[in-house]
């Protein structure tokens, strides 16, 4: 019986992670809340890893938030993630854990990088200056697993995820991101009978959405893949491996098949006074492919699958 420790079990994709572990008959998920476990606090963390003996390692836990946030408090982003996995990796170093899985993101890679994005891309420019501390802090924390499989032989590896969704998601008004977002306000505006929805921007941009629960099977598999195929797949220090589907669908698709997916009849409408964003964010996957994993759920069953989830919990997400 392997037991395997979840950092970030709550989230949307340390829960989901969770939900597939729990299934296997070999192992014993272990998991500690915020008031449990303060992962900034090093003494704690180190005990935490001497007194439960933890086989495998998923760090899924950190400090998040969109634009407004990322501004607001850039000093907390990069303190507070880099506490986290300073504390969490090198914990599991010295108590002889052989196998850590570090979740990252897709914003590592530089703000004008070439479409779709190559893992090898990192580090070859300028990254977007609205999440730079949350960014960097996630470089630090690739080039710190594999800082620790080069100069002690660890298998620390690393997974960056294109933009997440799914059960658990941010239904937030103000500050979810833009498919809980859409799914929010399609659902609102069906329930008040309005005639109308104004999405913001042209709807031109391309973008590159992932099931959290692929996430979590992704993950689960690169954690566990052979050395010896993730060595030959990988270099030392270019080890990560990008997660996402390798599709994209422009702005206007995504939110025309979200009114589908929740029965909003009326017409919709696009401000093109407001901001776009990048014309397009796509990952590159060839490298998880050619280690034998690839995304199985398409974005109408993904969306459909998580405004079920949605209506289940909607009492949760009240203003």
């Amino acid at each position: 019986m392997k037991k395997v420790f979840v950092a970030g079990h709550l989230g949307m994709v340390g829960s989901a992670i969770v939900r597939q572990l729990e299934t296997k008959a070999d192992v014993e998920v272990v998991v500690r809340s915020r008031s449990e476990l303060d992962l900034t606090n090093q003494q704690a963390v180190f005990d935490f890893f001497e007194t439960e003996k933890i086989d495998q390692v998923y760090l899924a836990a950190a400090k998040v938030g969109g634009i407004v946030a990322n501004n607001t408090y850039p000093a907390e982003f990069i303190y507070e993630n880099l506490t986290i996995q300073n504390n969490i990796i090198h914990a599991a170093h010295i108590n002889g854990i052989q196998d850590l899985l570090f979740l990252g993101s897709s914003c590592i890679y530089p703000k004008l990088a070439e479409q779709p994005m190559k893992e090898d891309t990192l580090l070859t420019g300028t990254l977007e200056e609205t999440n730079e501390p949350y960014a960097i802090a996630k470089i630090a924390g690739i080039k710190m697993c594999e800082s620790y499989n080069r100069q002690y032989g660890r298998n620390y590896r690393s997974v960056m995820p294109t933009n997440l969704y799914g059960e658990n998601d941010n239904f937030h008004p103000e500050n979810s991101h833009v498919i809980p977002a859409l799914l929010r306000r399609f659902h609102e505006a069906k329930l008040n009978g309005d005639a109308k929805v104004v999405a913001w921007g042209s709807g031109k941009p391309m973008r590159e959405f992932l099931y959290v629960d692929d996430m979590a099977a992704a993950s689960i598999y690169v954690m566990n893949l052979e050395q010896s195929v993730y060595d030959a797949n990988t270099e030392p220090m270019l080890s990560h491996i990008n997660v996402g589907t390798g599709v994209d669908c422009t702005i206007r698709e995504l939110v025309e098949t979200v009114a589908k997916v929740v029965g909003f009849a009326g017409e919709i409408a696009f401000d093109a006074t407001k901001p776009d964003g990048a014309p397009r964010k796509l990952m590159d996957v060839s490298r998880l492919k050619a280690l034998g994993w690839q995304a199985k759920i398409e974005l109408e069953q993904g969306l459909a699958l998580t405004y079920d989830w949605f209506l289940a919990n909607q009492d949760n997400f009240r203003k």
